[in-house]
């Protein structure tokens, strides 16, 4: 497509704040909560995030689209977001093991995107602001119905979104005569993340996000692990009840990002809508055990109660986001079980919390020892 002839689309806020852009191809209209990441890489992973389901994504990285699309680093069947907002989009790809183009990608699955929007100005406007739900659009003429449609568009707090995006049936990764069995619950998991468990020798059986604990037991698992995934945690009932019986089970437990809050969940601690949250792959993290810092790839919008977690009994602060000081990991005292706030398994990101699989693995096998006994 030529850059002159593609139509003019604009981003309409929530607040009735326009600003204007042009269309990358697929024309119409979309709606979401308006967040950024900061990543200057890992584009296609964002994208395909279920995390990110029900989002329009600002992308802070002037250029998207450079590197193509590279279709075995998709993190889940297709995209998951709802719309693109960028600064400049290249229609060409430069990497030779680029299997397609962004365009065509986005084409394939009827994105919606706008390019050539002052991206630095909505990304202060809504840091500032806070996150809102927003559209994307070409039906410029039409801002009123806009406004009206948006206006009905219903907020990311108390939204369930785990139940859209979590597999319809239980499927397997890995070796069936792997040494580890390990249950997963999807609440909207991401490839990486499975394939993080299958290169450390665990075979896993991935089950629909409300499946009760006696199902899942039924695999006879080493442990448990739950997922990360979009949408606010608390309307999430039955993978609360789930995971309260797996705690009383005293397996190993491990939780990323959204598994996080539904173990705080289930120990009693409240969580909450952050004002913007956080998205992108440079965020600092302490290791409150060794004092060191991690570089970590992040992506949530909700957050656990701090003050309920550090007067809680049974739960132990272990990691502390270094921007605002939330709450970025925890563990249950007296039980191989934790969680962190933030995504171990990168893709995109640094690898510097890689260990907490390794530690996971620790665990299940401190518990097969013990079994074996």
């Amino acid at each position: 497509m030529k850059y002159n002839t593609r139509p003019q689309a604009i981003v309409l806020l929530a607040d009735g704040t326009i600003f204007f852009g042009k269309s990358v191809g697929v024309k119409g209209s979309t709606f979401g909560e308006l967040c950024f990441n900061t990543g200057m890489t890992g584009y296609q992973e964002i994208f395909t995030d279920p995390s990110y389901f029900g989002q329009l994504m600002v992308t802070t990285n002037a250029h998207i689209g450079n590197y193509g699309v590279e279709m075995d680093e998709s993190e889940s069947d297709g995209i998951k977001i709802s719309g693109l907002i960028c600064r400049n989009f290249s229609y060409f790809e430069s990497r030779p093991s680029a299997d397609i183009t962004l365009e065509k990608f986005l084409e394939k699955h009827q994105l919606i995107a706008i390019s050539d929007v002052d991206t630095r100005a909505l990304v202060a406007y809504i840091r500032d602001h806070g996150a809102m739900n927003a559209a994307i659009s070409t039906e410029i003429d039409q801002i009123e119905m806009l406004k009206q449609k948006l206006a009905a568009f219903p907020s990311m707090k108390g939204l369930e979104l785990a139940s859209i995006v979590s597999t319809k049936e239980p499927y397997f990764v890995g070796n069936p005569e792997a040494a580890m069995k390990v249950a997963a619950l999807d609440l909207g998991i991401k490839k990486n993340i499975l394939r993080n468990l299958d290169a450390r020798g665990v075979y896993v059986k991935v089950f629909p996000y409300d499946a009760t604990f006696e199902e899942m037991e039924a695999f006879q698992p080493d442990g448990y692990f739950l997922s990360n995934g979009p949408g606010d945690p608390e309307p999430l009932k039955k993978p609360i009840e789930t995971t309260m019986k797996i705690l009383e089970s005293n397996k190993p437990l491990f939780g990323i990002c959204l598994g996080h809050q539904i173990l705080a969940l289930a120990k009693g601690i409240s969580t909450y809508k952050m004002h913007n949250g956080h998205r992108g792959i440079n965020h600092p993290v302490m290791n409150i055990a060794t004092g060191k810092g991690e570089i970590t790839s992040q992506n949530h919008g909700f957050s656990i109660d701090k003050t309920q977690t550090e007067n809680h009994p049974d739960v132990e602060i272990t990691h502390v986001h270094l921007n605002d000081y939330t709450v970025a990991g925890i563990k249950i005292k007296n039980k191989p079980c934790f969680s962190v706030q933030y995504h171990p398994e990168a893709a995109p990101g640094p690898h510097d919390a890689s260990y907490l699989f390794n530690q996971f693995i620790d665990n299940i096998k401190q518990y097969q020892a013990i079994e074996a006994i």
